[in-house]
């Protein structure tokens, strides 16, 4: 027994320096955003199609992306954390629920649904990301355009920027910082589209 006792013991070693801590664990995120109430009037009359929004490089990704306050111009992405949508369908498909909910035409759909439309909406997001430093902020940035489907004759175009500060430095933080937002995005297109 004394014999065997070195070997397991050299086996028992050996198998703790070879097992790898585990891996971090993936984290999902979404973005919501509460309706709003009906302006009282049929701001766009007709069927409104509102296409996937269009993104750049990174942020068109699932990884939730980031840059550091003293490196603007530098532009990483998480490994554990993400988006539960391309932020191209998210904000593109809340942006629809948002418009019906507010009864801003008579219908509101997307491009899969195949129904004439009477406008089309765009949307580009140029920025999504968290931005680390202190404080800890949330940026979005973004440009919402309608035109006429018959014609193409330009409606409405205005970019929307919001930079917030998130209430820590966590990856949830700059997610509620990021939907209040859109909330406050899509609240001003809504009044903007009410004044044209």
């Amino acid at each position: 027994m004394r014999m065997w006792l070195p070997v397991l013991v050299a086996a028992v070693l050996l198998a703790a320096c070879g097992s790898a801590p585990p891996v971090p664990e993936d984290h999902f995120y979404r973005l919501r955003v509460t309706p709003a109430p009906s302006p009282g009037q049929k701001l766009l009359p007709g069927t409104v199609e509102i296409d996937r929004f269009v993104a750049d490089g990174l942020t068109a990704g699932r990884p939730i992306v980031y840059s550091e306050s003293g490196k603007p111009y530098q532009v990483r992405e998480y490994h554990y954390h993400f988006w539960t949508q391309p932020p191209t369908v998210m904000l593109r498909d809340e942006l629809v629920a948002f418009l019906r909910a507010a009864k801003v035409a008579d219908a509101v759909v997307t491009p899969e649904m195949r129904v004439p439309a009477d406008f089309v909406l765009t949307g580009k997001i140029s920025r999504l990301e968290k931005v680390v430093g202190e404080p800890p902020k949330a940026v979005l940035e973004m440009e919402l355009a309608v035109r006429k489907a018959a014609g193409g004759k330009l409606v409405f175009l205005d970019t929307y920027r919001i930079e917030s500060t998130a209430d820590g430095a966590g990856v949830d933080d700059t997610v509620n910082a990021l939907n209040q937002a859109l909330a406050t995005i899509y609240r001003k297109f809504l009044s903007d589209l009410a004044k044209r």
